[in-house]
This record gives structure tokens, C-alpha cells and sequence, in this order.
């Protein structure tokens, strides 16, 4: 059996791109600090949240109509399906079962910049709410479920999922094999469904680790609800108080931004060349690296204190939790963007022979992943400016939410910490990029 590690993210080394990384890491915190200059400075006041230009009407009657939202999770459901049966029954070879390429790539890839431009599209195509309906339908469950989760489990549940795909995909051995991605796809909706099953269909909003994903990352996107319910197009900071603060939505962000940040770390020479390869190794890691994404960020949250707080509010950690957001959607389009358009080919091209037959539905037997797409200047100009674009977006919500919770002269003072810890973070996404 030929072994292809399909969750191979990126094409080439970072070593050969054509800026130096000092520069390159100096210019991006400059640009960060002097963003931060600017608006202590020109951003005293709270911007007022909400507005936007509606959509027309037919848009939100369609979307959210019954049949509509019914028909899109069936197809997600059979695509489910076919995926996980593919898994076990198609091809042995990675290279030629299309179930790896479909999830790692196709569908984890492209959920960033699916929910980046649409919003939270998992919520609303997600095939294991239908799977949910169907259960209970069956079982003559209230869907409500039998009890109410308690408050203290939040978004922890998410972040353990979310935590375990990482894991899966950039530690598990066999994380390539579709026998692998099909056992983990199955167990995911089982786990899912049933304590959706007890929980009600609320458990998704906070248990679904892809669902809060895609929720906390399309609340940047530019179209969404008004304040009316209509879509329409709006600030994409809008989106970012729309999300529910609860326990654990900084485990969820710490999580994101840590396991890309050890997918990063983890294809330095660096790496490979002091750590010994295997479970153990990756397992201490993957840890090491989201635990100090985690500290950097409770560090960045020092000055958070109820002195200088308006009266009522008792800002702390999981207050700004959201804002990290467009740094998790800069770190995942910097690491995957050249997956997502180069791999992503394959993906659509054993489509078309999914069992091996020699089938050739769609028409593209023969057909290689084009390489000549983009070269090595175009992929490092996206990686770079999404990663200080990321930043920046973050410091101006950050911000804004500091003067809407502070008197004005304390706002500033509060985000120093947490400009020192996005400078930091920033020097070390950009290092990755160049680390061969």
C-alpha cells in the first residue's frame, strides 16, 4: 500500500519565498503597532453597532424557508454518507479514496473562506441537525431534548472536538487511511446526535466543534442578519457580538489558533530534526503549543480589572474572546489557502471514480492537480496578508470593545497587554511561514 499523507499542508518550504523572514516579521508588527498608535488616539468612543443595507426581501424568504434549509442539510446528509461509505469500501490508497481529500481538504479548508463570505454556513446546512430530526422522530423524542445541558459545560464540548480533529488530523497514525476518516466521521455524528438527543438541538450551537466554528468565523462575514432579521450586508464586526460569550469559547479560539499554530511548527526542519517522530511526541506538542497560545493570550488579558469598568460590567478573558476570531481566519487561510487550491483539485477529481470502478462521472479521468495556478510570490503575498490582516482586525475589535466596557482614559491602558501578546503572536505566525 502506497502511504500519502494527505493533510500535508502547504506546497514546498517556506525557506525559498523571496523575502527575508526578519523584514518580513518586523514590517508586520510595525504595521500592528502603529494600527494601535491610531486608534488610541482617532477611536475614543464605541462605534454604534447594527444598520447595514438590506438584501431584497425574496433573499431571506428563501433562505430561510422550511424547504430550503430541509433540502440543503439532505444533501449534506447524503454527501455524509457517501463519504464515510467511501471510506470503508472504496480504494485502500489514500492517494485514490476520495473520503481524506473531502474532509481534510475540500471540506476543513474551505470552511474558513465558505463562512468568511456567507457566515455561518455549517449551522445552516449542518446534515447532523436533520440527522437529530430523523433520531427523534423515530424514537417519539421531544427534539427540545430530555434535559438542559448545565451552564458551566458551555463551549468546552467544542473545543474538545475540535481539539480531537486537530489532533486526528496532525498526530493520529493512520490519519490518512479512509478506513481512519470514515470511523472518525461516523463516531462524530453518532456522539453528536446522541447527546443532541438528550440535550435538545441546542447542544449543536455549543457541542458541534465544526458548527461554533464556522459561527464564530462567519460572524466576520460582510453578509448576515440586520437587526430586523433580514440579510443584508453589514460591518462584519457586527457579527462578532452576535455570538453568545460562555465558558469555554476561549478554550474554542486558544484551540483554533493553537493546533494551526502546531501544524505550523510541526513541518519546521526545526522539528523534524529535534523531536522524535510519533504519537507521543506530536501528542506533547500539539499541547505545548495551544497551551502557550493560551497563556500569551490570559497574559494579554492582564490589565482586564473591574477599575475603570462602567458600572455593571466586570470585563475578563472570555469578554474578548470573540476577538480573536479574525486572527484564528488569518492563521487558517495563511496554512491551508495553497492546500485548499491546489489539493482541493483532487478532491473533485476522484469524485468522479469514487469506488475504483474506472468510472469516469464528471468527466476528468486522466487529470492532474494543476501546479502552474499559482507560484511561490502570489501564495507568500496571501499567507502574509492574512496573518496582519487577521491582526489588525482583532486590535480594532479588541479596541472597540474596550471603550464600549471602559471610561475612555482607562480603554487604552487596558489593551496594552493584549498588544504585546498580538505582536508576539503575530512574530511567531510570521516566522512559521518561512521556518524550511
Amino acid at each position: 500500500m502506497t502511504t500519502v499523507m494527505v493533510p500535508a499542508h502547504g506546497v514546498g518550504t517556506r525557506s525559498d519565498l523571496p523575502v527575508p523572514l526578519g523584514p518580513a516579521a518586523a514590517a508586520a508588527s510595525v504595521t500592528l503597532i502603529i494600527s494601535f498608535v491610531v486608534l488610541a488616539f482617532l477611536w475614543r468612543s464605541p462605534r454604534s453597532p447594527g444598520g447595514g443595507r438590506p438584501l431584497p426581501r425574496v433573499v431571506t424568504d428563501v433562505v430561510d424557508h422550511p424547504a430550503t434549509r430541509t433540502t440543503v442539510r439532505a444533501v449534506a446528509l447524503a454527501v455524509l454518507i457517501a463519504v464515510i461509505n467511501i471510506g470503508f469500501v472504496g480504494p485502500d490508497d489514500p492517494s485514490d479514496n476520495v473520503a481524506p481529500w473531502a474532509f481534510y481538504v475540500t471540506f476543513w479548508a474551505g470552511l474558513v473562506p465558505l463562512s468568511l463570505l456567507l457566515g455561518p454556513v455549517v449551522r445552516y446546512a449542518n446534515p447532523l441537525r436533520l440527522l437529530h430530526r430523523i433520531v427523534t422522530g423515530a424514537l417519539r423524542i421531544d427534539p427540545d431534548g430530555l434535559r438542559t445541558p448545565p451552564a458551566s459545560v458551555g463551549y468546552w464540548p467544542a473545543a474538545a472536538s475540535l481539539t480531537a480533529f486537530a489532533w486526528l488530523e496532525l498526530v493520529a497514525p493512520g490519519r490518512a487511511e479512509p478506513a481512519t476518516v470514515a470511523g472518525f466521521l461516523a463516531g462524530y455524528a453518532v456522539v453528536q446526535v446522541a447527546a443532541a438527543t438528550v440535550f435538545g438541538a441546542r447542544w449543536f450551537d455549543r457541542g458541534d466543534g465544526f458548527e461554533v466554528y464556522s459561527s464564530l468565523i462567519g460572524g466576520l462575514s460582510p453578509v448576515g442578519r440586520l437587526d430586523d432579521g433580514r440579510f443584508g450586508l453589514r460591518n462584519p464586526l457586527d457579527g462578532l457580538e452576535r455570538l453568545a460569550p460562555g465558558p469555554g469559547l476561549v478554550g474554542v479560539v486558544v484551540a483554533l489558533v493553537g493546533t494551526t499554530g502546531y501544524d505550523g511548527i510541526s513541518r519546521t526542519t526545526w522539528w523534524t530534526s529535534t523531536v522524535t517522530e510519533g504519537v507521543l511526541g506530536g501528542t506533547l506538542g500539539l499541547a505545548a503549543t495551544t497551551l502557550a497560545v493560551g497563556v500569551i493570550y490570559l497574559l494579554g488579558c492582564a490589565a482586564l480589572t473591574p477599575h475603570g469598568a462602567h458600572e455593571g460590567q466586570r470585563p475578563g478573558p472570555a469578554t474578548f474572546a470573540t476577538t480573536l476570531a479574525p486572527i484564528a481566519a488569518g492563521y487558517a487561510i495563511a496554512h491551508y489557502f495553497s492546500l485548499l487550491v491546489f489539493d482541493g483539485q483532487q478532491t473533485f477529481i476522484l469524485a468522479g471514480d469514487p469506488l475504483g470502478t474506472g468510472a469516469d462521472l464528471l468527466g476528468l479521468a486522466g487529470t492532474r492537480i494543476d501546479y502552474t495556478l499559482l507560484g511561490p510570490i502570489a501564495i507568500m503575498a496571501v499567507q502574509l496578508l492574512a496573518i496582519v490582516t487577521g491582526h489588525l482586525v482583532a486590535s480594532v475589535a479588541a479596541h472597540d470593545r474596550a471603550v464600549r466596557l471602559y471610561r475612555s482614559e482607562d480603554a487604552v491602558r487596558t489593551q496594552y497587554p493584549m498588544l504585546a501578546a498580538m505582536v508576539a503572536l503575530t512574530i511567531g505566525a510570521v516566522g512559521l511561514l518561512f521556518a524550511g
